[in-house]
């Protein structure tokens, strides 16, 4: 059984790749996507604390992460789909008002 430093070392790799992302993407559903592995990132943590110290806290709060995952990619998705219906794209770097 893999002890718990791997799935701390995997839990980094993957949210510095999701940060990575986050700071070179221009495209807003990128950046979205590189949030989304940035919390998947901290869920692995939290289910690996949890395992380790055998209670089921970190479980219970990998749930209520996945959840808050979920709705801020609605909301996001429906913000980037408004602003693609009013700009005609979706890059971050030419987006400077919110209200047209």
């Amino acid at each position: 059984m893999p002890q718990i430093n791997h799935y701390l070392a995997v839990s980094a790799i993957l949210f510095c790749i999701g940060l990575f992302g986050v700071m070179s993407r221009r495209n807003a559903i990128s950046i979205l996507m590189s949030i989304e592995l940035m919390l998947n990132a901290a869920n692995i943590n939290l289910v690996a604390f949890s395992a380790h110290g055998g209670g089921v806290t970190g479980q219970v709060f990998t749930v209520f992460v996945i959840t808050i995952a979920a709705a801020e990619a609605a909301v996001g998705l429906a913000i980037i789909v408004n602003l693609y219906m009013h700009a005609r794209h979706v890059n971050v770097d030419k987006i400077n008002v919110m209200k047209w």
